[in-house]
């Protein structure tokens, strides 16, 4: 799967993906394929930093969340996750920075949001009141814990209106997955295979994960193709157990990944990913939305169209529409993407050497590096693709911002939606004018 944010590399790189911790440290690597069973499935209080290799603020963490890892050893469980790398975990819990540390304690599903400091002796001290509260909830009663992993389903279908696993019939099967607008995973089984058997409890304990952590959005379904012929027969099935991935509107797909809980909660939350939805298209109005933007996410992508004057609004709408499209194309980076007009902005356009011509023009921002990269090609869906495809494996040129800094941003108006409109210029008042004096030649 594609990196959660992109790599770049030169000017604009932010270091290869490598991560901060290593074996010899006692902070635990976590990915999606151990994520469950280290942790969800933990009776052990964890503290998760969500973090990138290139992000500065995780770099200077990285010595401290080491000693904190030490000094809560046999005691807390201290792990870290790449978001940069393993993106369906960070979308999960809502990453949208780094880093972003959460605590999973007696409600696995339910992590809180570490606000302490960044200092060890700050999550050590963060670390043991939660701890503390875990036990004394234990004290009182309270076993909050996991999800209930170990419920069994009958014949390998998922039968019972307690289960996860939706029984999927020859009646239900259009209306419930092929209407639906959420992804789902089924199972095609027979009661009597081994293999079906054995896929079974995984397959529903996977269920219950996947539909904690994708809020339904992901389901997962099973069929008895013994019983239901008709669906065994439309989608091919040949041998059991046979698990195909439906999205609306898409020929069914063919699982390729493991039989374990881990492999698929890990590939339903990829899918998951798939369908998140692109990221807000937003005009710059003020200072507010450039600096959160650009601050915010690792590139923020940045387009000065021509004036209003120039293109009518449906022409501004016809460059707009190109770039919610990359935006849609390029979702999975988390990238920010941004609007203005030309002359609204002008010294952001002097400091990404625009210099009031040649629009429509765009700009991809490393704020923490203060570079930029400016499409060469055309402002199309072609030309953007190959701009960012091309950044996005470290090609392509690059600049400092002017100044070395972001830019003072003025504050305007959004626009209205319509077509502009020349300004007024006052009439002329002729009232005092003798017009038969005009007439008359000067001597």
């Amino acid at each position: 799967m594609r990196a959660f944010l992109g790599v770049l590399a030169c000017s604009l790189t932010v270091l290869s993906v490598h991560g901060l911790y290593s074996a010899s440290d006692d902070v635990v690597e976590l990915n999606p394929s151990n994520f469950n069973r280290e942790v969800l499935q933990s009776d052990s209080l964890w503290l998760i930093e969500f973090y990138a290799p290139w992000c500065g603020h995780c770099k200077s963490l990285a010595p401290d969340w080491k000693k904190a890892a030490t000094a809560l050893k046999g005691i807390v469980k201290v792990g870290a996750v790449d978001a940069d790398q393993h993106n369906s975990l960070g979308s999960q819990y809502g990453v949208r920075g780094f880093p972003t540390i959460k605590i999973f304690g007696a409600n696995k599903n339910k992590p809180e949001d570490y606000q302490g400091g960044r200092s060890s002796q700050a999550i050590v001290d963060a670390a043991l009141n939660s701890l503390r509260s875990l036990v004394k909830d234990r004290l009182g009663g309270k076993t909050g814990g996991s999800s209930d992993y170990g419920r069994q389903s009958g014949g390998g279908g998922g039968a019972g209106n307690k289960k996860d696993v939706v029984e999927l019939t020859d009646d239900n099967f259009d209306r419930t997955v092929l209407d639906s607008d959420d992804v789902w995973l089924v199972e095609f089984f027979a009661p009597w295979c081994g293999h079906c058997k054995n896929l079974e409890p995984e397959w529903t304990a996977a269920a219950t994960e996947v539909k904690d952590q994708t809020k339904g959005k992901v389901k997962l379904g099973a069929v008895d193709a013994t019983v239901h012929q008709g669906l065994a027969s439309r989608y091919g099935v040949r041998g059991f157990p046979t698990i195909k991935i439906f999205r609306k509107g898409e020929e069914p797909e063919d699982y390729q990944g493991g039989r374990t809980r881990s492999d698929i909660v890990a590939r339903a939350l990829d899918l998951f990913s798939d369908n998140i939805p692109p990221p807000e298209l937003q005009e710059i109005l003020n200072q507010d939305v450039l600096k959160k933007t650009c601050e915010d996410y690792q590139l923020c992508i940045i387009s000065v169209l021509p004036h209003i004057l120039d293109t009518g609004a449906s022409g501004r709408n016809s460059y707009l529409e190109v770039m919610r499209t990359m935006a849609e194309k390029y979702k999975k980076k988390m990238w920010g993407w941004l609007w203005t007009e030309a002359g609204a902005q002008m010294e952001l356009e002097s400091s990404l050497g625009i210099g009031g011509f040649g629009y429509p023009a765009m700009a991809a921002i490393n704020s923490r590096k203060m570079k930029f990269a400016l499409l060469k090609g055309s402002f199309s869906e072609t030309g953007i693709h190959e701009f960012l495809r091309e950044l996005s494996v470290g090609r392509g040129s690059t600049a400092s911002v002017g100044g070395g800094a972001l830019p003072k941003i003025n504050t305007v108006e959004p626009w209205d939606g319509k077509d502009g409109e020349l300004p007024m210029e006052d009439d002329i008042d002729l009232s005092d004018v003798d017009l038969d004096e005009l007439d008359r030649d000067e001597l």
